[in-house]
């Protein structure tokens, strides 16, 4: 079978390697290799898939369904496998295969094609948030995850670096800076995050009703982490004349819902709304960046 790469991953590694990679070159090989070790029965490739990975659905050779899933060094892979591991399935979807391979994971299979996302707005917030709260737990000793910091600093520097040239956006990235430097001034827990969680990163499931998928994982506090949940939908947000306001409520629900300080959650999905639509700018994505911001202006 050819493994042809759907269209968005292209544009997505496009976007995050612009002088390019043999990656995607290499990919072909790479996975007919990863299914002829395992001896997989190969069904199909997922599309439109994800932004940083190849999703192949499988069969193994017992004939169990299994999803295979390649991604590039630079998405931190081996991060991903490591903090599955330690959910083992709680919360989060079973990795099928301990071993490390080169950027090759062999999962559960979940419904590809049922998101949480599918439900009601109310309902969908409600089964991301309970699945959020499954995945918070103390991070395996001695681990080498990234930092709510370390990670953080990166996107501060990279924001700063871009709004040097666009004067619209230096006030929104001042901002966004300041409330980084003062929520890491006490950080209230250090827990493994899931990193990227959105209503899109849940899954139905068989053995739990949703599990979430993608995680890109970080050590640091809970607010962070329900950050990113604050904006889904974010276009529905923006096109309503009440889009302010039902923000904010959102802010409360899910802090309350989650026993996270609200300040410290508007803090972060400040942070991360302004880096989201900086970056977005920076790759030439200007409708995007032009809801992320304004919806920052929000906030």
């Amino acid at each position: 079978m050819a493994f042809e790469p759907p269209r968005r991953l292209v544009r997505a590694l496009g976007e995050t390697a612009p002088d390019g990679d043999d990656w995607l070159e290499k990919l072909p090989e790479a996975a007919q290799q990863a299914v002829a070790l395992r001896e997989l029965t190969v069904e199909r490739v997922q599309v439109p898939g994800g932004r940083s990975s190849l999703v192949v659905l499988v069969r193994r050779a017992d004939g169990s369904p299994a999803v295979l899933k390649l991604a590039p060094p630079r998405f931190r892979p081996e991060a991903e496998r490591a903090a599955l591991a330690h959910w083992d399935g709680l919360g989060a979807v079973q990795l099928l295969e301990p071993f490390a391979g080169e950027g090759v994971l062999l999962l559960e299979r979940l419904h590809p094609d049922v998101s949480v996302r599918s439900l009601p707005e109310a309902k969908a917030l409600l089964e991301a948030a309970g699945t959020l709260r499954r995945l918070w737990v103390e991070p395996p000793a001695g681990h080498a995850f990234e930092t709510v910091a370390e990670r953080t600093g990166r996107q501060a520097e990279a924001m700063r670096a871009t709004a040097s040239g666009l004067a619209e956006v230096g006030p929104l990235v001042s901002a966004a800076v300041a409330a980084r430097e003062e929520l890491l001034g006490a950080p209230p827990e250090e827990r493994l995050l899931h990193g990227t969680f959105r209503q899109s990163k849940v899954l139905a499931g068989e053995r739990m009703p949703w599990l979430a998928v993608g995680p890109d994982p970080v050590v640091g506090e809970c607010a962070f982490d329900l950050a990113r949940l604050v904006r889904d939908r974010v276009e529905d947000l923006i096109a309503s004349p009440s889009g302010a306001s039902i923000t904010r409520r959102r802010v409360k629900r899910l802090a309350e819902s989650l026993d996270v300080d609200q300040e410290r959650l508007r803090g972060w999905a400040l942070f991360r709304a302004v880096e989201s639509g900086v970056r977005a700018l920076r790759v030439g994505r200007p409708q995007d960046a032009e809801l992320l911001l304004e919806f920052a202006g929000w906030l």
